[in-house]
C-alpha cells in the first residue's frame, strides 16, 4: 500500500501532505502532553511489530503492494493519536532508509495507513467495544476495526491512484481493495487474539491509551 513518487498528481499529494502534516502536528502535541513514560518501551515493541507486519510486500500493480498494517492494534494499545505518531515515524523511516514509499507521497501514505489505519480505526474500536453486547467484545471489536481499517485504507489508496489516472477504479477495486479485503480477515484475527490474550495476561498494557 506504499505509494511511490511519480504516481500521484501534485494537487493530490500536495493536499495530502498538508492534511497529514496537520494531523501529525496535533498528534505530536497530544503525545507530548499525555504519553506516560512507562508506555515508551511498549512503543518500541509496537514499532518493531509494525515493521515486521509490513516487511512482507506483495506487488499487486498500480504502484502499490499488499501487506498487513498493524495500525489498529497500535492505536488501541497506545491511543489513537499516539498510534498515528508511531505509524508516521515508521513510514518516514521506511521511506528514507528503505525507499518504501515516495517522499512526495509520504502524506498520502500517512493518511492511508496512519490516519485511517490507526487513528480512525482506534476510535472505531472504542465505539464497537462499548456498543457490542456479545461474548468476547474485545476480540470482535479488534477484529472488525482491523478489517475495516485495512479495507478503507485500500479504498483511499485506490481513490488517490484512480484520481491520478494511474489505474482505473475497476482495477483498483478488484486488485488493491480485494487483496486487502482478504488480508483484513487475517489481521483482524491477529489483532483480536492479541487483545483477548492481553486481557487475561497483561491488562495493564491496555491502560496507556489516553492519547
Amino acid at each position: 500500500m506504499h505509494i511511490p513518487d511519480g504516481f500521484l498528481t501534485p494537487s493530490i499529494w500536495g493536499s495530502l501532505d498538508i492534511l497529514s502534516g496537520s494531523f501529525l502536528a496535533v498528534g505530536l502535541r497530544k503525545v507530548s502532553h499525555h504519553l506516560e513514560e512507562r508506555a515508551i518501551p511498549l512503543m518500541g515493541v509496537l514499532a518493531a511489530f509494525v515493521f515486521a507486519a509490513q516487511m512482507i510486500n506483495l506487488p499487486i500493480g498500480g504502484g502499490t503492494s499488499a501487506h498487513f498494517l498493524g495500525g489498529t492494534l497500535v492505536g488501541i494499545l497506545l491511543g489513537p493519536w499516539a498510534g498515528l505518531v508511531l505509524l508516521a515515524v515508521v513510514l518516514i523511516v521506511q521511506c528514507f532508509l528503505f525507499q518504501d514509499g515516495g517522499v512526495a507521497a509520504l502524506g498520502a501514505n500517512i493518511f492511508n495507513m496512519g490516519i485511517i489505519g490507526s487513528l480512525l480505526s482506534a476510535y472505531l474500536y472504542r465505539g464497537l467495544v462499548r456498543g457490542l453486547k456479545i461474548k468476547s467484545p474485545m476480540f470482535w471489536s479488534g477484529f472488525l476495526a482491523s478489517w475495516v481499517s485495512i479495507s478503507f485504507s485500500a479504498i483511499a489508496c485506490t481513490a488517490e491512484l484512480a484520481s491520478s489516472r494511474v489505474i482505473s477504479w475497476r482495477v483498483g477495486l478488484y486488485i488493491i481493495v480485494g487483496t486487502h479485503f482478504l488480508l483484513g480477515f487475517l489481521e483482524g484475527l491477529v489483532t483480536g487474539t492479541i487483545l483477548e490474550s492481553l486481557v487475561r495476561t497483561r491488562p495493564d498494557l491496555l491502560k496507556f491509551s489516553k492519547t
